[in-house]
């Protein structure tokens, strides 16, 4: 296939925006997807699977404002609703509402405003919040950096996170309707009807190029040429060892990219998606003996520790969370003892049996993002100096090679669809700038 200007590597957000933007303004483009289906770390789930209705195996939330994002669910016609219901904390089996995430968010953001100089988060807890009177503040912090981040505190970058967590936190982070498949389904139909190709099933395993000329190979053998190429893997096969599911070979090799690749964070995390026949937690019963009526999100010391319901819907599904150090762990579990695990949490904290929650349970999926060979994990985390290893692993070689992904997005959205989107709407627009090949 010699007739193609552009190939992309990926049709998550990132490669699908590019595409269409490319194709829109009369590149020929060819997506190349590993997968069988186009979204990538985006996967909303449908009756097939065994659920009552959409539900979102990776991303799932618009986090903050994301402009770009909302555009574009405006333009396709889908809207979004906020999350709702109420926040419990469960501690040494005992469920309490809680206020918000973190009691003490306002003195963190306050000390995080003395540094003078980034730090580890965990450096900067030892630091501002020393000895036992603030043991409980430091734990809860780290599990909310390593859960909600899906960060390694001994890496993560304390300036970053204070940026972060100083505007909107998850509780206000709406969902669109029907998920983000409407998303992926518009950006698919549009860059198609623009001319751009997309190939599923596509596993590349090596690069070869020189300037203005690229050679792509896939692992089912098919060989594939272009004139630029645009990388938008996730920053886990960007890390992935030789040798490893997931590595591609670049021929020849660029080590700076590669170097500043392993030096971001890439987050491992566990989501737990268990529909049941009826919203047991609501009331208690002689099964059930710790209730939770109306809950939204629930945080908690379970071995599972963050749950959250569907609210303002009704729909009895519940999503279990464990990232970070936690979903690292528990890596090589099987997909068995991950549900045994997460069926043993509910049972604590609704003081009701493992027995009785299997008996109403509908369907479930679990995915331990860590173990997908074509991510290798689930979302970027800002580490010390990220903003310049990012721009080193997406800076442009020789006007031929180019790199998008959340994993290479500097700003506001780290580690969401939007962080993806922007970078694949600013690699197309890098290219375009270019005279045409």
């Amino acid at each position: 296939m010699s007739d193609i200007d552009v190939l992309i590597i990926g049709a998550g957000a990132a490669g699908l925006l590019a595409a269409r933007n490319l194709a829109q303004a009369g590149r020929r483009v060819l997506v190349l997807e590993a997968r069988p289906y186009a979204g990538g770390r985006i996967q909303t789930l449908t009756a097939e699977a065994g659920f009552s209705a959409p539900t979102e195996a990776g991303a799932e939330f618009l986090h903050g404002d994301v402009p770009l994002t909302r555009e574009l669910l405006t333009a396709y016609d889908i809207g979004w609703h906020d999350t709702a219901g109420t926040t419990y904390e469960v501690t040494a089996g005992q469920a309490a509402v809680a206020e918000s995430f973190l009691d003490d968010m306002p003195l963190l953001l306050e000390r995080l405003q003395q540094l003078s100089h980034d730090l580890p988060l965990a450096d900067f807890l030892v630091q501002y919040f020393p000895g036992d009177e603030y043991q409980l503040l430091r734990e809860q912090v780290t599990r909310f950096a390593e859960g909600y981040d899906a960060a390694d505190a001994r890496r993560a970058s304390s300036f970053a996170l204070r940026d972060e967590w100083s505007g909107n936190g998850a509780e206000d982070s709406p969902r669109p309707l029907g998920g983000y498949a409407g998303l992926i389904q518009g950006l698919t139909q549009e860059l198609q009807a623009a001319g751009a190709q997309l190939k599923l099933g596509a596993q590349v395993t090596r690069i070869e190029w020189q300037p203005g000329q690229v050679t792509v190979r896939c692992q089912d053998r098919q060989v594939f040429h272009a004139s630029q190429l645009l990388l938008t893997v996730p920053l886990g096969v960007w890390q992935a060892p030789a040798g490893q599911p997931g590595h591609f070979f670049l021929e020849p090799e660029l080590p700076e990219h590669r170097t500043a690749a392993q030096q971001l964070g890439f987050g491992p995390v566990i989501k737990y998606l268990l529909e049941f026949d009826a919203p047991i937690w609501e009331q208690p019963s002689a099964d059930i003996k710790q209730a939770l009526p109306d809950m939204g999100f629930l945080f908690s010391d379970a071995a599972v520790p963050t749950w959250w319901s569907q609210q303002p819907g009704s729909r009895p599904l519940l999503t279990g969370w464990v990232a970070g150090s936690a979903a690292a762990h528990r890596q090589h579990l099987s997909l068995s003892e991950l549900l045994t695990e997460a069926l043993d949490s509910l049972a604590y904290l609704l003081q009701s049996t493992p027995a009785h929650l299997r008996q109403h349970l509908k369907a479930h999926r679990i995915l331990n993002w860590a173990t997908d060979p074509v991510a290798l994990g689930a979302y970027s985390y800002p580490t010390i100096n990220a903003a310049a290893f990012r721009a080193t692993l997406s800076a442009p070689v020789a006007d031929t090679l180019f790199v998008a992904g959340e994993g290479v997005y500097n700003g506001l959205y780290s580690g969401t669809v939007e962080a993806a989107l922007v970078t694949g709407a600013t690699a197309a627009q890098q290219m375009l700038q270019l005279s045409a090949p």
